[in-house]
């Protein structure tokens, strides 16, 4: 055990910037509304990142690129002109999620100042933060916010004391009710993230793992990382399962989730669980601000084949631009009043991205030219045909739902 903690970092990054908005909101809504029987939604999100990331930490260790220097050397222009254009379309709903979810946060622990205030000030300290911070200091913080999460959660699970059968058949027993399709694919997609998954490479980078050798390394990282994932979704859920369905669709979730802590433990459960919820939607702030330019500066500098260091590409202008565009023009969106739409409009988008990141690893990683030794296995091709098969039939009957 003590050996190999020294071997978690990256991945502990991963899981607090997925431990946010999409868990704690597209969770609650989920619960709330269908009760323990979507938890087993949970679980199987973690374990399809698990193995998507796994897939992208493997593929960079071989071959000592990047996954969009892979779709722009490697794969047919489509996947490079798509990448790029939905990046630009997520990372715009996505800050603007952010920003709506950490104004929220605030403005319920302390109500001093609106929703739309307390979000654009997050977003101005997050970039400062990003803009003039380095990498180790960032570590540092997602470590402790996520640890202080982990204890928050499990404390407050405790303290409600559910039933134990019924939270076992929810994460055993799979089941699509009625209507709960939107919510199935916002808490697959948002639990440990989507876009997100590609910062793991720049990170492992930041740590200079490299080579095959830190295969190990990162396996090690990354379960660490979706266990606690899936612990955190897990609760969410259990907390919110007691609440009115009216509520669940209301922007008063996150007070009515406390007030259920408060009914259990008292006043002091409450601001624990506004406080947890706080620092799941401020880290999950940070990790996109800080994670999220490298894959533009990256994608640009390659593009213009320029070979821009994966180590050096926070120096980039390509990067100090894409921060500053997910920090300032989505606030605009903020006046619309619907944070909750907002934020689960940021889960769906998010799982929007899994079907082409599935058929991107089942190509990169299956050639030998190009991974030799470290091809996918047959097990793994099965979970990323069954990710891809998942997400496009989830994606199809929520668009039939919108439609039709």
């Amino acid at each position: 055990m003590k050996s190999n903690l020294k071997y978690i970092g990256p991945g502990i990054v991963v899981a607090a910037t997925g431990i946010g908005a999409g868990d704690m909101i597209a969770a609650a809504v989920g619960g709330g509304s269908y009760g323990y029987s979507i938890l087993w939604a949970v679980v199987l999100g973690a374990v399809l990142k698990y193995v998507l990331n796994e897939g992208i930490g493997r593929w960079q260790l071989s071959t000592g690129l990047s996954i969009p220097e892979a779709w722009i050397k490697k794969l047919p222009s489509i996947f490079p002109w798509y990448f790029i254009i939905y990046l630009i379309f997520w990372s715009f709903i996505v800050a603007a999620a952010l920003i709506a979810a950490t104004g929220l946060a605030a403005h319920s622990l302390w109500p001093i100042l609106t929703v739309n205030e307390w979000g654009i000030i997050h977003s101005v300290l997050a970039f400062v933060f990003v803009m003039w911070g380095n990498y180790r200091r960032f570590e540092i913080v997602m470590k402790i916010i996520i640890a202080l999460l982990f204890i928050i959660v499990i404390t407050s699970v405790i303290l409600i004391a559910p039933d134990l059968n019924g939270v076992l058949a929810g994460i055993a027993l799979p089941v699509i009710k009625e209507g709960s399709a939107p919510y199935v694919m916002a808490i697959i997609g948002g639990v440990g993230g989507s876009v997100t998954l590609l910062s793991y490479g720049y990170w492992i980078s930041e740590r200079n793992w490299k080579g095959r050798n830190q295969l190990k390394r990162i396996r090690i990282d990354l379960a660490t990382a979706y266990v606690l994932t899936a612990v955190f979704g897990i609760a969410i859920v259990i907390i919110s399962a007691n609440l009115k369905p009216e509520i669940v669709k209301s922007s008063q979730i996150v007070l009515a989730m406390a007030s259920e802590m408060k009914s259990t433990v008292g006043s002091i459960g409450s601001y624990i669980f506004l406080l947890g919820f706080w620092g799941a939607v401020t880290s999950s702030m940070l990790g996109v601000w800080q994670g999220v330019p490298y894959l533009f500066a990256d994608f640009v500098s390659t593009w213009r084949k320029e070979n821009t260091n994966i180590n050096k590409l926070q120096n980039t202008n390509y990067y100090k631009y894409f921060l500053a565009f997910l920090a300032f023009p989505p606030v605009i969106i903020l006046y619309f009043q619907k944070p909750i739409w907002l934020i689960m409009a940021y889960s769906v988008i998010g799982a929007l991205f899994m079907p082409f990141l599935a058929i991107s690893l089942l190509w990169l990683n299956n050639k030998k030219e190009w991974v030799k030794k470290d091809r996918n296995s047959i097990t793994i091709n099965i979970i990323l045909g069954l990710t891809l098969c998942l997400f496009l039939y989830l994606t199809t009957v929520e668009l039939m739902r919108i439609f039709f």
